[in-house]
């Protein structure tokens, strides 16, 4: 029968059991440490401390240049030109719609309520010229048969 244990006695302190083996933490670190060195090639390769990487905060805005056409563009690119929005583009999509195509810009001034003269002039640079007379189509097109 063994012994029974004496409270004098010192109890041997229980093994650490770690989660992983001594060999796999060797891994898990060498895997690390070559993660950041990777890390700081890449920000060492793209600028580093010299300062070129591009800082979005500081970087210029891109300008983006569209013109539309007012015989076939939706009032949702209307709506993107300054100071029309979606209610005045829904007006001029809805009286092209009505009316037939516009001849002219001017006739937006004529034919949609609220555009006036400096309305006009704000679009006129978002606006595609006009083709010639006789040009435009109003109505359907006839389908073109394929062969």
């Amino acid at each position: 029968m063994p012994p029974e244990p004496n409270s004098n006695t010192p109890h041997a302190p229980a093994p650490q059991v770690w989660l992983l083996r001594r060999a796999d933490q060797a891994t898990l670190a060498v895997a690390v440490v070559l993660c950041l060195a990777a890390m700081a090639g890449y920000w060492l390769y793209h600028g580093g401390p010299s300062g070129r990487m591009v800082d979005i905060e500081r970087a210029e805005p891109l300008r983006a240049d569209f013109q539309i056409d007012v015989n076939t563009a939706y009032w949702f690119e209307f709506a993107q030109i300054p100071n029309i929005g979606e209610t005045l583009g829904r007006r001029i999509v809805d009286e092209r719609e009505l009316n037939g195509p516009y001849f002219d810009h001017r006739e937006l001034q004529q034919r949609v309520s609220g555009i006036g003269p400096k309305t006009l002039e704000t679009m006129r640079p978002y606006l595609l010229p006009m083709p010639p007379a006789g040009t435009i189509v109003d109505g359907p097109q006839a389908e073109v048969p394929r062969s």
